[in-house]
């Protein structure tokens, strides 16, 4: 059977999938992780990546493309998301991968990304008919896809991301509610495209905030995929959440159960955008897809 690969650079994590496409169309997936590499670290002020940043990801991703060659897939698709839209030297980033290990990263747009994310969540969750929000958030950006059952209405990015925000509001460690508060309010200023549309069916919510959450939730000491896939988050949670990560350090934070040690830093400021998105689109509970934009990524390159 075709096994393909597919690479997913992000501003906070490099994610990484091997999948196998049997008969009958449908996917096994193989190999399925992230792999946190900060590729953005330090962005917001300098508008470049580091060279720290630089090294550390490119190692990544040249490890992942020599694992997908030694399970003999055909072909691999790598896509850059905000983090390589923001930064300057994008371009040397690319050519340092393609130089490395011959993978060439094709930086898309939010619009892009938001397709891929439905196609992704359609397909892992079956969701029936009606209105659908997802929302995908990441460590540079939040995208958008607002549709009614298999039909895509509209998709946008927006620069709400949880490194940002954890760099700008100091959010990785101990935080007054005058902090929180301020972080709070300076992340629903930048949500405001979302204000005032009609509450949807159903919301689903994708990326390493909201599974991380889910995981906290339930006390996953090692990450399940099944457990996590459909798992239903209320708001409640979330604000439990938002209170337990503000009064704790950030070694306390990795004594957490279920929180992935490196997201321990920026699971504060992802738990926050977490919540403006269920308060601004009227939602007491959304779904959790553990599919995101690399599965898509895979049924949109290689199904065909």
């Amino acid at each position: 059977m075709a096994r393909y690969a597919v690479i997913d650079v992000g501003t906070n994590s490099v994610k990484f999938n091997i999948s196998e496409r049997r008969p009958d169309g449908t996917w096994q997936t193989l190999v399925d992780r992230a792999e946190i590499t900060r590729l953005g670290e330090g962005l917001e002020k300098t508008g470049e990546i580091s060279g720290d940043a630089m090294t550390r990801t490119v190692s990544a991703i040249a490890a992942m493309a020599s694992e997908a060659r030694d399970a003999g897939v055909l072909a691999i698709a790598a896509v850059g998301t905000m983090g390589m839209r923001m930064a300057s030297n994008s371009q040397q980033f690319i050519d340092s991968v393609e130089q490395r290990c011959g993978v060439r990263i094709e930086i898309i747009p939010g619009e892009e990304e938001g397709r891929l994310a439905y196609l992704a969540v359609k397909a892992g969750l079956g969701l029936a008919e009606g209105s659908l929000a997802i929302f995908d958030t990441g460590g540079g950006s939040t995208q958008f896809t607002f549709g009614h059952g298999s039909a895509v209405e509209e998709r946008f990015s927006l620069n709400v991301g949880a490194v940002r925000f954890t760099e700008k509001y100091g959010l990785a460690g101990v935080i007054s509610q005058e902090q929180l508060h301020a972080a709070i309010d300076a992340i629903a200023s930048e949500l405001t495209r979302i204000d005032a549309r009609p509450t949807p069916d159903t919301l689903v919510g994708m990326g390493g905030a909201i599974t991380n959450i889910a995981a906290v939730k339930h006390q996953l000491a090692k990450y399940d995929p099944d457990v996590i896939q459909g798992s239903v988050i209320e708001r409640a949670e979330v604000e439990r959440q938002i209170e337990l990560y503000r009064s704790l350090s950030l070694e306390e934070r990795h004594a957490i159960v279920g929180l992935q040690p490196k997201r321990a830093d920026v699971i504060l400021a992802g738990a926050c955008i977490v919540k403006i998105v269920m308060d601004k689109l009227g939602k007491d509970r959304l779904s959790v897809s553990d599919r995101g934009l690399r599965h898509g990524l895979l049924i949109d390159r290689f199904a065909g």
